[in-house]
């Protein structure tokens, strides 16, 4: 039985590291063929061109939550993480700051902001997708 696991062990091995060398190769071949051909390159403007459109979509979640930041609710949640940056800042300035036994974050008021903006733009996300 031992036997027969080894067995099957070694050939498992012998499938799966041939191909991870082969993978290498492939990789090696495509930099080097990179320098050899111009042709190759017009072919690359063309690939080129595509992903140039998809890095102009937006994601619309994205835009949907920078709307709900400008709600006034989503004002007042993001004032309140913005002052509570900036009483950690000032508070880590002051001296003795790393022996204190407590020091504030701002999870809670983080925590409150992303709540808020998931509640306020997912009803609205599906009319929106593409």
């Amino acid at each position: 039985m031992i036997s027969s696991i080894t067995d099957l062990l070694a050939e498992l091995k012998d499938t799966i590291v041939p191909t991870v060398a082969k993978a290498e190769d492939d990789i090696e071949e495509t930099e080097a063929g990179d320098d050899e051909g111009e042709d190759e390159d017009e072919d690359d403007n063309e690939d080129e061109d595509e992903d140039d459109e998809d890095e102009e979509a937006t994601d619309q979640l994205d835009t949907l939550k920078e709307e709900c930041q400008n709600t006034p609710e989503g004002k007042t949640l993001v004032h309140h993480l913005q002052e509570c940056s900036e009483r950690v800042l000032k508070a880590s300035q002051e001296p003795g700051y790393e022996e204190q036994e407590h020091k504030e974050d701002c999870v809670e008021e983080f925590f409150h902001l992303q709540h808020y903006l998931d509640s306020c733009a997912a009803p609205r996300l599906f009319n929106q997708l593409k």
